[in-house]
């Protein structure tokens, strides 16, 4: 079965849905859509497209770019679906892991080809740039490790509020959860982050 209807559409952010939007629903149509279920996955789409868009953006931030990885997702979800184990995280939390892979992957892939295009013309790599890059990266290693010592429930809202660029009544309505256990969520979250990447 193709991808019909979601190759031809364009991945655009949409407001969150407050109603009917919990995470049981999204995990029952992630695995109708293992079975080959379209209309799951067009429901799974126009719940989820959003998000992952918002979340490839704030990586990627080229907005054709984002689109397009946004795009490759969808086709990634429609066809690997059979891979999602609820036991394991919701599937909210299963997307955007896909979408934040995916989008570290074009953004690697870009500055590679783009490191390849210039490479004669700066045959010495300042140390500056060196010691940022390596930063950069070591930074980033240790947000994933520390994000990794979080609840699935703490690591799924901040995923949604600070990759996703959602709001905290967003949030709520997009795992069907109250806005004061999103608070509650999202700031017992942080407070576990700052202590894990040592900020004072």
């Amino acid at each position: 079965m193709c991808m019909s209807r979601g190759d031809a559409r364009r991945v655009r952010p949409r407001p969150a849905r407050a109603e009917g939007s919990s995470s049981q629903d999204l995990d029952g149509l992630l695995v109708r859509v293992a079975r080959g279920d379209q209309a799951a996955f067009e429901a799974v789409y126009d719940r989820l497209a959003g998000p992952i868009y918002g979340l490839i953006r704030t990586v990627v931030r080229d907005p054709a770019q984002s689109e397009e990885v946004a795009q490759e997702v969808l086709l990634e979800v429609w066809r690997t679906a059979s891979r999602f184990d609820a036991s394991r995280g919701s599937a909210t939390t299963w997307v955007m892991t896909i979408a934040h892979r995916r989008a570290i992957d074009r953004v690697r892939s870009v500055a590679a080809a783009a490191e390849r295009e210039h490479k004669t013309a700066r045959p010495l790599i300042a140390l500056d740039e060196v010691a940022e890059s390596v930063e950069a990266s070591l930074d980033a290693e240790r947000v994933r490790h520390c994000l990794g010592g979080l609840t699935e429930l703490q690591r799924e809202s901040i995923t949604l509020a600070y990759y996703g660029g959602y709001s905290y009544p967003q949030v709520a309505g997009l795992l069907g959860t109250a806005l004061g256990t999103i608070k509650t969520r999202i700031r017992d979250g942080l407070i576990r982050l700052r202590d894990c990447m040592g900020v004072s």
